[in-house]
Formats: structure tokens, C-alpha cells, sequence
């Protein structure tokens, strides 16, 4: 068990942090969209820089932009003065941070971007710094102090900054309506990019699909769940619109020496639940959990298109 000592610091420091993140919260004033303008209408990168702990908020700052939409990238500041500026292009914005504002490292950036035009979004405490006073805008960070009691570790400095870029992001994302079809494209690997699959790049479709005519013979039916072996077969009309499904549960439900003589319709489930082939894979595993059942057939146009297996769900890292 922790000695109470701990947990009173750890309490501390999260009061400071919170704290820090109010400050800036009821400091917000129109910079924040003039920001979020040049953000919206820049035609090259959002290219972010900052030194020491700066930097290392601004490398996650700068993959949360281009993850959501936003092209961006981190350049090292003293990279940047031996020869990375040539990474910096038309139509680029800079976003520079620094708690106080004095970091030497910058200066390169900073008088390259002022040279050729590149618009500078500052992220300081000190709008009169070097960096505030180069900023074409400036985000205000807190001037609170910070959660380390030496006052010298960058802690709640570095927690607002990191908000900061999480507010510029979200906040950019819903001005280009950015979706989650763009968040995948984004994110094509791993369990996130497999949550975020559509029920149409999993399902079962063309040849593999299981359906048969109304007028089919239960013989028919056996055959076709059989050679296509996802379980049910879907029986259909004229104009293929889906009457009704039969499963392999529904089989064990009414096998008996007549069950050949029987009708797929007279057997089959009516309004089955479906879902469409545009929903994501999570939704389709959801209804099936919820609803105990282990497939469904994908509808476009209210006809069957497919059938997401749930056993094909998990193969892909979906459950």
C-alpha cells in the first residue's frame, strides 16, 4: 500500500495540472481561431518545432495533426539550422513552442520562416519573448508555475502544451469534417485500424454469397449452406430482396424425419436483423453480440450484398 505521503503528492500534482489547464481554458480569446484560420487554409505542411521537453510534445502534437487529416511533421530545431530548413516549402505554417519563449535553438527557424513568409503560430507563456514577438499569432500558455516543487521541471507546462495541440487538432478536424472513413485511411493497421474497417471488406460476397429462390426446395437449401459454409443461406424473391434466413441452429431446431418434405419458407427466419455494407466491422460485432447470433447478411439498396461472419470479425482483431 502506498504510504499516504505519495498519494498527497500525486493528488498535488494532478490539483496543479488541472489548475494549469483552467488558466489556459478561461485565456482563451479570438488568437485561438485567427490559429486555427491559417491551420484551416494552409496549402503546404504544418511543420512543428520546439527544444528539449517542447520538442517531445511537439513530435505527438504534430503525428495528432497528420493523423487527423492535417499533413504535419516535427523538424528539430538545430536539425533545422543544418540544413533540415530545406524541408520547408510554399504554403507552409510553423508552429514554434516554447514555455518561456528564449529558447536560443529556435532563432534559425524562427528568422528563415520571417524571411521567406511562412506564418508563425507561437506556443509560450511570454507574449513579449523572442518567440512571442516572432509569432504572427500567439497561443498563451498558463503562467501558473509547475506541479515539480523546484518549480524548475517542466510539468504542467508541458500537460498544457500537450492539451494545447489536442484543442488545435479536434478543433480542425471538425472544420474539415474530417470522418472516421478518413481517420482509417490513416490508421490501415493494428486493432484501431481493424475496428475501423467497413463490413464490406470483410464480407463474403459474389460467388461465396449463401442464397437461394423462394420457390427452393429444402434440399436446395442443405446444399447451398453446405458448399458455402458460413452457416445460413438467405432466401430471397423475384426481385432479391431478402424474406427471410435460415441457420444452422434453425436446422438442429426442427430436424426430424420430415424436415426434407418441409418448405424454406415455412422455416426460415422473417425480417432478420441486417446490416448495411458501408457500417463499420465494430457495429456489425456489436449487433451480433448483442443479438447471440454469429452472421449477417450486408444489405446495399435494401438487397443482400454479403455476410460478415463473426468468426472472420476476430481473425481480424475485431471482438
Amino acid at each position: 500500500m502506498p504510504d499516504n505521503k505519495d498519494i498527497q503528492s500525486a493528488k498535488r500534482t494532478i490539483d496543479k495540472e488541472i489548475e494549469a489547464l483552467r488558466v489556459m481554458e478561461n485565456d482563451f480569446d479570438e488568437s485561438l481561431s485567427q490559429a486555427l484560420d491559417i491551420l484551416e487554409k494552409t496549402t503546404g505542411k504544418i511543420i512543428v518545432t520546439g527544444m528539449g521537453k517542447s520538442g517531445h510534445i511537439g513530435k505527438k502534437i504534430a503525428a495528432t495533426l497528420a493523423s487527423t487529416g492535417a499533413p504535419s511533421f516535427f523538424v528539430h530545431p538545430a536539425e533545422a539550422s543544418h540544413g533540415d530548413l530545406g524541408m520547408l516549402d510554399k504554403g507552409d505554417v510553423i508552429i514554434a513552442i516554447s514555455n518561456g519563449g528564449e529558447s536560443k535553438e529556435l532563432s534559425d527557424i524562427l528568422i528563415f520562416s520571417k524571411r521567406f513568409g511562412f506564418p508563425i503560430i507561437a506556443i509560450t507563456k511570454d507574449p513579449d519573448s523572442t518567440l512571442g514577438k516572432a509569432g504572427n499569432i500567439v497561443l498563451k500558455l498558463p503562467n501558473n508555475g509547475e506541479a515539480c516543487p523546484l518549480g524548475l521541471a517542466p510539468t504542467s507546462s508541458t500537460t498544457a502544451t500537450l492539451v494545447l495541440g489536442d484543442v488545435l487538432a479536434v478543433a480542425l478536424l471538425e472544420r474539415k469534417g474530417f470522418s472516421k472513413t478518413d481517420y482509417k485511411q490513416r490508421h490501415p493497421g493494428g486493432k484501431l485500424g481493424a475496428i475501423l474497417q467497413k463490413v464490406s471488406d470483410l464480407m463474403h460476397k459474389g460467388d461465396e454469397l449463401p442464397l437461394i429462390s423462394e420457390t427452393a426446395n429444402m434440399q436446395q437449401a442443405l446444399l447451398v449452406m453446405t458448399s458455402k459454409m458460413l452457416g445460413c443461406v438467405g432466401i430471397v424473391d423475384k426481385e432479391n430482396n431478402l424474406l427471410g434466413i435460415i441457420t444452422d441452429g434453425d436446422l438442429r431446431r426442427i430436424i426430424n424425419s420430415n424436415m426434407l418434405t418441409q418448405s424454406p419458407v415455412d422455416v426460415m427466419t422473417k425480417n432478420p436483423k441486417v446490416i448495411t455494407s458501408d457500417a463499420l466491422v465494430a457495429e456489425a460485432v456489436a449487433l451480433m453480440n448483442e443479438k447471440k447470433i454469429t452472421q449477417l447478411f450486408a444489405m446495399k439498396d435494401n438487397k443482400p450484398v454479403g455476410v460478415i461472419h463473426l468468426h472472420d470479425c476476430l481473425k481480424a482483431g475485431v471482438a
